[in-house]
């Protein structure tokens, strides 16, 4: 992967980042996202809220949770210009619906104690209907806590239910990942001893479950680091509380001396925040990004200086991660432009990313595959610079 970047100062980004600022300061900083060369990035939509988690309906509908604002928009690009052109609202007034998930026509959505089903919904976007209930046994989010939801490879929905706390021993299901079938209710426990899990995906050259881990806060600034995982065998523990990433003991409590733990396939460093993960499944980015391992890393808060706040590549030889490289970095200087939470890969290869800082969706594309075509949004004159 080269290390070379294309940056963009560019007027769209600029008002969207500085919205808080006057005209007259915005128009003297300059706002920079940077995106390796080859790359382009382009606003697909704005205004959906604190948009965490998206799903694609199986017509290119993208569907979007956003937990603050209570509401779940469904966008589409009838033209196919890269820009949104309608947009509907699903639902509103919902608590927390970050978590969502697209299955044969269905769209499921984690709600406070329960999992509904809005059915063809891509057919009834103007009136949803009614959901229909398929799952009543999720812990209250009066004792609040992060999800995340899939559809699996043997279709089931898998959810990740986040520890309701910095750092305890949590009750399950919390600290777990559950698997459940929506047509008879039953669930299993695929893993558990996670603190924070936003992303995971199957591998596509063995099927195994990859997810990622948000370490606890307040130990500084470098500990503990966040986790990516791979499941190797149901039921395995992956430390939290006990154990954070590999060898950091948590002061707090003690290890059981019969556990085994499952260390993580690879540490990332503190605080970056992963989120959204996904396997590379398209063909429009070049060969070395095929199969590979996508995390968006939503940034810190708990650090005396920012990290994350990026698309990160993990390049993956078996099981093995080899490294880590920035795709996309929504962080200049000390200052957020976005965070990023959650991807999807649409049918043409391009990846939209979910932004709950300013509540936009943007598309990323690889510019030499639409050679043809710009971008609707059209950055400025590039500048590339040398890392």
């Amino acid at each position: 992967m080269s290390n070379k970047r294309r940056t963009f100062p560019t007027a769209w980004i600029l008002t969207l980042s500085l919205a808080t600022l006057s005209v007259a300061q915005a128009a003297t900083q300059s706002i920079m996202i940077t995106v390796t060369k080859g790359f382009g990035l382009t606003l697909y939509a704005s205004d959906v809220g604190d948009a965490k988690q998206l799903a694609l309906g199986s017509d290119g509908t993208l569907f979007v949770g956003s937990d603050k604002s209570g509401t779940i928009e469904a966008l589409v690009d009838s033209n196919q210009d890269g820009r949104v052109d309608k947009r509907y609202t699903i639902a509103k007034g919902l608590e927390n619906p970050g978590a969502i998930a697209f299955h044969d026509g269905s769209l499921y959505v984690a709600l406070e104690d329960r999992i509904v089903r809005y059915v063809d919904i891509e057919q009834r976007l103007r009136r949803p209907g009614r959901p229909k209930e398929v799952y009543d046994r999720l812990p209250s989010e009066s004792r609040k806590s992060d999800r995340a939801m899939a559809f699996g490879p043997d279709g089931r929905l898998y959810l990740a239910i986040g520890a309701p706390c910095n750092v305890c021993e949590p009750e399950a299901p919390f600290g777990s990942i559950i698997a459940i079938n929506v047509d008879s209710g039953a669930s299993e426990q695929i893993v558990t001893g996670v603190r924070s899990v936003h992303g995971f995906d199957w591998s596509p050259l063995d099927g195994k479950l990859w997810f990622d881990d948000t370490g606890r806060d307040w130990m500084g600034d470098n500990l503990p680091p966040d986790e990516i995982n791979r499941v190797e065998q149901k039921g395995a523990h992956y430390g939290f509380p006990y154990v954070h990433a590999t060898d950091v003991l948590e002061p707090a409590y003690e290890k059981p001396e019969s556990l085994k733990v499952t260390p993580p396939v690879f540490e990332l460093p503190a605080h970056v925040s992963p989120m959204g993960m996904l396997f590379y499944r398209g063909e429009q980015f070049p060969e070395n990004y095929r199969q590979q391992l996508f995390v968006a890393e939503n940034g810190s808060w708990n650090r005396s200086s920012k990290i994350g706040y990026q698309i990160v590549v993990l390049s993956l030889e078996g099981n093995k991660v080899l490294k880590r490289e920035t795709l996309v970095s929504f962080l200049d200087g000390e200052f957020p432009v976005a965070r990023p939470h959650s991807m999807v890969m649409a049918a043409d290869g391009s990846l939209y990313i979910s932004d709950d800082l300013k509540g936009n969706i943007y598309r990323l594309y690889y510019r030499d595959a639409e050679s043809d075509a710009e971008p609707d949004v059209q950055p400025e004159p590039v500048q590339e610079a040398q890392e």
